[in-house]
């Protein structure tokens, strides 16, 4: 069975196997972009160096191969997608694993070929958080359609409170642990009481708050609760530090800020439209964390492909 819900062209396949066993089938393919094919790589590396510590909150790697120019692993098969829909208890039960998976690792030595914040893009590092140009935050603001004149003021006026925010990422006194960098619907499975984290190729050390704030943001756009909620259950199981969360909300947020606004990419074409669904959400959010004015403009965004 084909399996669909992602947000790249990953050749994904749920297999029964002739002699009854269930498998899960990822590969990169030779249609494969290149990111692709570097991700599939990276991932392979966690799955053979950092099996043990993974082991817990990952499916099994049953084994891998390579066949004209296809590159394939083969994981433990944990059936279809747990969410959405988000209900109050699934939300509370995920949030709660996803503390403890963080909890497990903080403060312990990781290792060093692990990307920190101030190396890893994916954190809002490098490149920084909210170093939008000129022209680039004109085209953030015409999400806004009919509001953009209100947006691009509003951005103009808070934005640089926002970059400052971000930039506090780097800053060695947050308390770092291992992060998985992609915590969201489709990369996660709750079975048998248990928290199944896929896609590891993003993989990192940093605060995780950051992971929380990203996974939070990612289940209010797919309807769920609040992120403000969802930080409550997670910190029920992971002390959450609040200025290690300003800054990671922040940097979620300007993430989204630095991206939603380009061109639609080819080989991924859903990703544009998910990207303006989740600065809508994050926006706002980092505006109440950081006791900004609302942005009212966000009611006008359009989240459909421009």
């Amino acid at each position: 069975m084909r399996v669909w819900g992602g947000y790249s062209p990953t050749p994904t396949f749920r297999l029964r196997l002739a002699d009854g066993r269930r498998a899960f089938f990822k590969a990169a393919s030779p249609d494969s972009t290149t990111f692709a094919r570097i991700a599939h790589g990276r991932e392979e590396r966690v799955y053979l160096e950092l099996g043990k510590l993974i082991a817990e909150w990952a499916p099994q790697l049953l084994g891998r191969f390579e066949r004209d120019d296809w590159r394939v692993m083969l994981l433990e098969d944990l059936g279809p997608k747990s969410a959405p829909p988000w209900t109050p208890a699934l939300t509370r039960n995920v949030a709660h694993a996803l503390g403890a998976f963080h909890a497990a690792t903080a403060d312990r030595p990781l290792p060093k070929w692990l990307l920190r914040p101030a190396a890893h893009a994916v954190m809002g590092i490098d490149p920084p958080a909210w170093t939008l140009s000129p022209g680039d935050t004109s085209k953030l603001a015409g999400l806004a359609g009919p509001r953009r004149g209100e947006a691009s003021a509003w951005l103009r006026a808070h934005g640089p409170a926002l970059a400052d925010a971000a930039r506090g990422m780097a800053d060695p006194s947050l308390r770092h642990a291992f992060v998985h960098l992609d915590v969201r619907s489709d990369n996660l499975r709750w079975v048998g009481g248990r928290l199944y984290l896929f896609d590891w190729p993003h993989v990192g050390v940093g605060p995780p708050e950051f992971d929380a704030a990203a996974f939070a943001q990612a289940v209010t756009v797919e309807g769920g609760p609040k992120p403000e909620q969802i930080m409550d259950w997670y910190g029920q199981r992971y002390p959450v530090d609040p200025r290690a969360l300003d800054v990671s909300v922040a940097a979620v947020a300007g993430y989204f800020a630095d991206h939603a606004w380009a061109p639609e990419i080819p080989a991924l074409p859903r990703v544009r439209t998910f990207q303006r669904q989740q600065l809508k959400v994050t926006v706002a959010w980092a505006a109440r964390r950081l006791g900004l004015p609302h942005p009212e403009w966000l009611d006008q965004l359009r989240a459909e492909v421009i």
